[in-house]
């Protein structure tokens, strides 16, 4: 069974669209959602630099746009599943067919600004920690102030808190992590300073009419898969101030019966989560056009 997943932010990297816009009508699609949400992705996907790109109100877009091109290549598929870290749950959305992709990027595009004005509030960020026990590991933050917004699985958990907080992990790293690493994000997203971004979401969210999920949709929230589309919608406005749990939707896909792992653009992410979590599982990351071809060998391999 192939499961189709989409990264979050912090995947982004100066010019990374590049290539992808060279595709046959790659170009005209990203113009017109351009115009739709009032972003110059392509600007931002090829010629941005990396603090441009670091922004949260671009970044989010970016990435939906990404997952949503860089599938679209690979023409029609089905997975057995599908899933997004973060904000790549409305890249999912989309795969899923709960929103199309204007509404997916419509809904993002508020996401990020509201997440953004959320951000502006106190100078807060997020790092990724590199080994030890999560047993040790999230009452070790919680002592500090921080919160465990990311439980990626795989030995890593990803704090977020204020500059004060997190500058305390550094000089006081729980045991057994060998290493804290500054995100390229712009807030602590997944806690409760982003509190003030969910009301605004919710609004954004109310004027969407979803469809059920055509396929096994699984959500950050607990890692269940979720059959109805509002409750998707739902989950997607109320995940902005909770953790994400990656570990738990890790842990479904082996459930479910995962044999491939595919990872849309800018993929890396979450196929190097799944080689740890995952044993035996292929995994495939697309990056570049380049790798279409053996994302198709992969599709056709692991789908009925």
């Amino acid at each position: 069974m192939l499961v189709l997943v989409a990264p979050g932010q912090g995947a982004q990297t100066p010019g990374f669209l590049t290539e992808w816009l060279d595709l046959p009508g790659a170009a005209d699609r990203v113009a017109a959602w351009s115009d739709a949400i009032g972003l110059d992705l392509a600007h931002y996907g090829t010629k941005a630099d990396a603090d441009a790109i670091r922004d949260t109100a671009v970044a989010q877009p970016l990435l939906v746009a990404a997952g949503l091109l860089s599938a679209a290549a690979l023409g029609d598929i089905t997975p057995g599943a599908v899933a997004g870290h973060s904000v790549g749950e409305i890249t999912a959305a989309a795969f899923a067919g709960v929103l199309d992709d204007k509404a997916a990027l419509g809904l993002v595009r508020k996401r990020g600004l509201a997440m953004a004005d959320a951000a502006a509030i106190t100078e807060t960020g997020m790092a990724a920690l590199l080994g030890g026990d999560p047993e040790v590991t999230v009452p070790h933050l919680e002592k500090l102030g921080l919160t465990p917004a990311n439980i990626n699985g795989a030995g890593q958990i990803v704090a977020a808190g204020t500059k004060e907080q997190l500058a305390a992990l550094e000089a006081d790293k729980p045991e057994g992590v060998r290493k804290v690493v500054a995100l390229k994000v712009a807030g602590a997203f997944h806690t409760h300073h982003m509190a003030p971004a969910v009301d605004t979401l919710a609004k954004a969210a109310a004027d969407l009419t979803p469809a059920d999920p055509g396929v096994t949709y699984v959500s950050n929230k607990d890692g269940k898969a979720v059959t109805s589309g509002a409750e998707v919608l739902e989950r997607l406005v109320g995940q902005v101030a909770n953790p994400v749990r990656w570990d738990l939707c890790m842990e479904t896909f082996k459930e479910l019966g995962v044999t491939a792992l595919l990872e849309v653009c800018p993929g890396g992410t979450l196929t190097g989560l799944a080689k740890r979590a995952l044993p035996g599982v292929r995994t495939l990351a697309l990056k570049t056009p380049a790798d279409l071809d053996a994302a198709r060998e992969l599709i056709a391999e692991h789908t009925a």
